[in-house]
């Protein structure tokens, strides 16, 4: 890997293009590196997942919204949708917004938390919706998956932007514009304009995963994705963009992120070397916040051990930075604790998550979000005695670059009124590659099937699991198969808008 120092220039140097962050990407991106074996693999793998995903949600308000705006937007030869036959078509940029919604609604798919935190998996939909209109076959589209997870992870690992309350998706705008060249085979030059137009127009507040999170949380990446695919449509017509992004005296670092005494330390594949961040990478084996996953299995174990929850005292856990400030009780969010709140809101809260975890013993992508579970009178109590506190010790392994020190777990302490103290940690998930139980292939599969089991036809999820397992094979005209259908009858329709 080559580590880019990147920090803000005065105008007055004229830092050349080659120096710029934005080149470096773009020169990724146009790397004719091959992709080896295990990461088409986990290419696979992952589509399965946000296939999954996706039809699970598949009537779910903001889905249905962002579906009906896309149908109203038909091209012959565009790109398919989730849940739509294969044969109505829509404009790509349509397609890459309402199969991002879907995939993204249930916050369900794959996760990577470094300095920031993202959904790596939000950059297929977008590429997968180029790579069906302009006819790319399954090699093609191989490519530009692995070069947009290596750049969203690159970024990821390198330059904090919650901190200085800027949405983790101005770090997708740029990764999908760079998977774009990838899979169009654009030159650097191309890449470099789209790169820099993606990220000027996808940045914006974190409010959106603030105080009382809306329907927008699942918007966002989508139409960061829609828009990169707009700047790669304009850069690929000759138009150029704000520069230098990044380091200019106007930028993204000197007004949004660290200012202009800052400096970001990203590591890139260099020439000839292959672009494998996608295995380091995770899934989700529950429907929650990532940062819940190990303490949602800790709580299955340590919820078997108590039998009266208004015997409990309280309930510590001893957690990250990250994981105290953003799901936890540092969050300062009185939302995070509200029976009524919105679902976007309760699986962004470890308090409400560890409360139903720990008395149910199994989680749901539905059950364990209904309103008469959140309000279920024991359960508000229980949920009112958790609090978080941060533990440098997770901090430390939450930020470390070794691999197998990693970690996004915690202890949980139980104190009962009687004085006991029931207490275990957990390092990592149990899906986690390090984990107790990793996830291979069939657990990818049985995702799938548990999550499309009453939606889809079993001969339609077969085809799906047969096509997408064949994909370094697969034609262009084959790629629409990488969408799956539902009965239509089994489709809402949503309310009327603008289109």
């Amino acid at each position: 890997m080559q580590i880019y120092d990147v920090f803000v220039h005065p105008e007055s140097e004229r830092l050349p293009r080659e120096a710029q962050l934005a080149w470096k990407i773009a020169e990724v991106a146009s790397d004719p590196v091959a992709v080896s074996a295990d990461v088409i693999e986990m290419v696979i793998n992952r589509i399965i997942d946000n296939a999954a995903v996706a039809v699970a949600s598949l009537n779910r308000h903001p889905v249905v919204t962002a579906r009906d705006q896309a149908l109203a937007h038909p091209r012959s030869g565009g790109a398919a949708l989730f849940g739509v036959a294969p044969d109505i078509r829509v404009h790509a940029e349509w397609a890459a917004w309402a199969n991002g919604v879907a995939v993204r609604e249930l916050d369900y798919h794959d996760t990577f938390l470094a300095a920031e935190y993202s959904h790596p998996g939000d950059n297929i939909p977008p590429i997968l919706a180029i790579a069906q209109q302009a006819n790319r076959s399954g090699q093609a589209l191989i490519r530009g998956l692995a070069t947009g997870y290596e750049i969203q992870v690159d970024l990821t690992r390198a330059i904090c932007l919650h901190e200085h309350k800027i949405d983790h998706v101005a770090h997708l705008g740029p990764s999908v514009a760079a998977g774009l060249g990838t899979l169009l085979g654009l030159d650097t030059e191309m890449v470099y304009q789209a790169v820099q137009q993606a990220l000027h127009v996808t940045t914006a507040t974190r409010q959106s995963r603030k105080g009382e999170i809306s329907s927008w949380k699942a918007f966002a990446p989508a139409h960061a994705g829609k828009l990169a695919i707009e700047a790669v449509d304009r850069s690929m017509r000759g138009e150029g963009a704000p520069s230098p992004i990044y380091e200019g005296e106007d930028g993204v670092i000197a007004w949004m992120l660290g200012g202009k005494n800052a400096h970001y330390h990203v590591s890139l594949p260099g020439p000839g070397e292959a672009k494998r961040a996608i295995l380091d990478t995770y899934t989700k084996e529950h429907s929650a916040e990532y940062q819940s996953q190990a303490l949602i299995d800790l709580a299955f174990k340590l919820g078997r051990r108590i039998t009266d929850w208004d015997a409990v005292e309280d309930i510590v856990v001893e957690t990250s930075h990250h994981t105290h400030y953003v799901i936890g009780t540092g969050s300062n969010d009185p939302q995070k604790f509200d029976p009524t709140a919105s679902r976007e809101t309760l699986d962004h809260s470890i308090m409400y998550i560890l409360a139903v975890a720990l008395q149910d013993g199994t989680w749901h992508h539905v059950h364990s979000y209904l309103p008469e579970r959140a309000q279920r009178p024991d359960t508000v109590r229980l949920w009112r005695k958790i609090r978080t506190i941060e533990d440098p010790r997770w901090t430390a392994r939450y930020h470390t670059p070794d691999p197998t020190l990693k970690a996004f777990g915690g202890k949980i302490i139980i104190r009962l009124k009687d004085g006991t103290e029931i207490a275990d940690e957990l390092a990592v998930a149990n899906a986690h590659s390090l984990g107790a139980t990793p996830w291979k292939r069939a657990d990818y599969i049985g995702k799938f099937q548990s999550l499309t089991e009453g939606l889809l036809e079993a001969s339609e999820a077969q085809r799906f699991l047969d096509t997408v397992q064949n994909l370094p094979a697969l034609k262009p005209e084959e790629l629409a198969r990488l969408n799956v259908a539902v009965p239509s009858a089994r489709l809402t329709k949503g309310s009327p808008g603008l289109f």
